[in-house]
């Protein structure tokens, strides 16, 4: 067997680490006997989505997100029917953002990708900045990581990746954080994702390979127990702790 992996401009969305998500996601492949391979994508290079098993888009500054949307926006309905075809993709922070209608910044709105219908308007006091914890259906451990986002993101009626156990989530009000739709994940979690929360990575792969495959993939068992020691210790550090920001920067 074996995982594709694009990973969508990473010399302009590579904010928080997102090569982090891409070693990891080779090398829990690789420790499996799964070939695993990476296509990294510059701006003006043309896509196969045919030919990706697995899809990253990582987290740029609003200057970044404008020039790359610009781009996606003339492969958008290749990237949707991707989509739609169960494609597995990993969406980061402001990748997240790009997948939906819109994004308000203090010049105007950036016009999304439309691919999952969200909306992420601007913050008008400070920015979300602090760890972050949540429980998700899709796996049974906590996902844990650091969130620093200004816009703030309703997901409308789609299914969010967790509920907040400490944080603040999409919006800091309501509760969730991230989107889950299809195979697809958006989230703001990032320092980077998977590494801390390998069972969200096997969950990616999974996908891909059943995506792929066809029938049920049961991925074999690796050991964990440094990454589970890690991630429980910051689940038990924050769970019920009353969420604040650490830095309510202005926003400017």
């Amino acid at each position: 067997m074996k995982i594709t992996i694009g990973h969508l401009y990473p010399d302009l969305l590579n904010l928080y680490g997102d090569r982090g998500n891409i070693q990891c996601l080779m090398k829990r492949c690789q420790w499996r006997g799964i070939e695993a391979e990476t296509v990294c994508y510059e701006i003006n290079d043309k896509i196969d989505f045919s030919g990706l098993d697995i899809v990253l888009l990582g987290g740029g500054s609003d200057r970044e997100q404008m020039l790359v949307c610009n781009r996606l926006k003339m492969i958008r309905e290749d990237f949707r029917n991707y989509v739609e075809d169960n494609g597995v993709v990993i969406a980061i922070c402001g990748g997240y953002q790009l997948l939906g209608n819109y994004y308000a910044t203090a010049e105007g709105k950036i016009e999304g990708l439309g691919l999952i219908d969200l909306d992420t308007d601007r913050g008008t006091d400070y920015r979300l900045i602090d760890n972050i914890v949540l429980e998700s259906e899709l796996v049974s451990m906590p996902v844990v990581g650091f969130e620093n986002h200004g816009g703030r993101t309703n997901i409308k009626n789609n299914k969010p990746f967790g509920k907040v156990v400490y944080g603040s989530g999409n919006d800091g009000k309501s509760g969730y954080e991230g989107v889950v739709y299809k195979n697809v994940i958006g989230t703001y979690l990032h320092g980077p994702l998977l590494p801390k929360n390998p069972e969200v990575a096997d969950y990616l792969i999974q996908k891909a390979l059943e995506r792929k495959y066809g029938g049920s993939i049961v991925l074999k068992e690796l050991d964990d127990t440094e990454e589970k020691e890690a991630n429980s210790y910051i689940y038990n550090r924050f769970k019920g702790k009353v969420s604040k920001p650490q830095n309510q920067e202005q926003l400017v």
